[in-house]
């Protein structure tokens, strides 16, 4: 499948042929569809946050957006700011992730408000403004935003209007996970239809099907070979002096030239750049977020809030967990656990107990007739099959259900919602010079080890995992791993 060469691709076939018949269209029609639909986005959360505010508070004059607010601001200002707002954030031209474009909407959403809120109050409309509306109204923009971007963008994938093709230079390491980003999040946008490759047969299965169109010498006659105008330099073991090269003599002939720099290990969650023109420097600043007090506070107070409302709301779940453990195997419902907490300050993690009385002489007895049960205790400490573990415990362990109680540690200060899965003393050493930044954070009921395999990932990449987190932490991050939290208990992947 790696025989193809550059001269024998033909501009009018297969991939490259559709390739260049959409391309116009698809630059012209899809910013104007997203104009549109987002637009009717926000009429839509109008009548919706109006109809809700006339029917479920009594006493309202039913006039509100339409004569106490004029028809100028219900379709003219208020679109029309919310439109302003996501194109100057280059909204309707980048591609992002869905998450990531989620949190920008979300953005987008407070900022519009504000400013139409400013406008409204130098009109002296504002003093004819229902609360409720406007709160309703900011929730239901966000939420009709986010939902048209996500259905409009699945339309266009099915009608073949969204998917760029792009020709990517090198195969290796980093490619591959490229294309598996591509692959599971299709909102991006991006289609390799070819690659640029030196070493052929070091090129992987995620590759299959795509033909490679020349090497690193002659990449510029490959790309000129085919229509397609976006490129990106998946080779960061490139030598500065080849990566400047390569960059300089494909740029005549494409629009869009992406690459990814050798920066792994680096934060980028909250990475800034910014240049200067004259010494044609580059500079990358990465905050430390988690640095400033002002972010400790905004995550405690979160914390805060959501332990308790949430444990109010599942008050009848946890005492009817609690009555069932018991009569499964009478004895304490909720044991605690000597988990290493910030600054290596120890602490009793709660849950749900899930093993027999005994489980200490269990254990031992257990590892002691099974060596291979043994070497999986030592690497990972946990088992898989672990005899220890009660009928309603196993349930309790797939469904996280047994984590519930440390919402108590979550109000004590102890824990977070979202943070490093917390450890105990002996897990220490296996965190080398990654435990420092364990140690800035309280652990977390969830994380992002948590959402990404749990106990199919190995130890290794759990440490780099919570490192990355500590390194690279958002309020949008917390919000986003409490919401793939719900998945993966759904999925029950890698629970044990």
């Amino acid at each position: 499948m790696f025989e193809a060469k550059p001269q024998t691709l033909s501009l009018d076939s297969g991939i490259f042929g559709s390739a260049k018949l959409t391309d116009k269209l698809r630059r012209l029609l899809v910013p104007t569809i997203f104009v549109c639909t987002d637009y009717a986005a926000v009429i839509l959360a109008i009548w919706t946050a109006y109809m809700l505010r006339v029917n479920l508070l009594p006493g309202f004059l039913p006039l509100l957006p339409f004569t106490d607010i004029p028809n100028l601001y219900t379709y003219v200002a208020i679109p029309l700011t919310v439109l302003f707002f996501m194109h100057f954030d280059n909204m309707y031209t980048r591609r992002l992730p869905l998450w990531q474009q989620t949190e920008k909407i979300f953005k987008i959403t407070v900022y519009s408000f504000v400013f139409i809120l400013m406008i409204m109050y130098m009109t002296e409309i504002v003093k004819h403004l229902s609360r409720p509306f406007m709160i309703m109204l900011g929730v239901f923009t966000f939420g009709y935003l986010a939902c048209c971007r996500y259905l409009v963008k699945k339309a266009l994938i099915s009608l073949d209007l969204w998917q760029i093709p792009v020709v990517l230079v090198g195969a290796g390491k980093t490619a591959e996970l490229l294309m598996q980003a591509f692959c599971r999040d299709s909102g991006l946008g991006y289609k390799v239809v070819g690659l640029i490759e030196d070493n052929r047969e070091n090129i992987g299965p995620a590759f299959h099907g795509i033909p490679v169109i020349g090497s690193f010498a002659d990449a510029e006659e490959a790309v000129k070979q085919v229509p397609v105008k976006n490129v990106l330099i998946a080779a960061p073991g490139l030598r500065r002096e080849g990566l400047v090269d390569i960059v300089y003599r494909l740029q005549p002939y494409v629009r869009n030239i992406t690459f990814v720099p050798d920066l792994f290990g680096i934060p980028v969650g909250s990475m800034e750049l910014d240049t200067l023109l004259n010494e044609k420097i580059v500079l990358l600043n990465v905050r430390n977020n988690l640095a400033q007090s002002y972010n400790r506070m905004l995550k405690r107070i979160f914390d805060i809030v959501l332990a308790t409302f949430g444990g109010i709301a599942i008050a009848p779940l946890l005492l009817s967990i609690s009555v069932i453990i018991y009569l499964d195997s009478p004895g304490p419902v909720i044991f605690s656990h000597k988990r290493v907490g910030p600054n290596g300050k120890m602490f009793g993690c709660y849950k749900f107990r899930t093993m027999e009385i005994n489980a200490q002489e269990v254990l031992q007895q257990y590892l002691s007739a099974n060596p291979d049960a043994k070497e999986e205790w030592e690497k990972d400490f946990k088992l898989k099959n672990d005899p220890r573990i009660t009928r309603i415990g196993k349930f309790l362990r797939q469904t996280s259900l047994d984590e519930l109680p440390q919402l108590l540690n979550v109000l004590k200060g102890e824990m977070s919602l979202v943070g490093p899965r917390p450890i105990v003393q002996e897990e220490i050493s296996k965190y080398g010079d990654y435990i420092l930044d364990y140690y800035l954070v309280r652990p977390g009921m969830t994380g992002f080890w948590q959402v990404h395999g749990r106990n199919d990932v190995e130890y290794a990449e759990r440490v780099q995992m919570d490192s990355w987190y500590v390194r690279n932490w958002s309020m949008w991050l917390d919000v986003v791993l409490l919401l793939k939290t719900l998945k993966t208990i759904y999925n029950k992947n890698g629970a044990y």
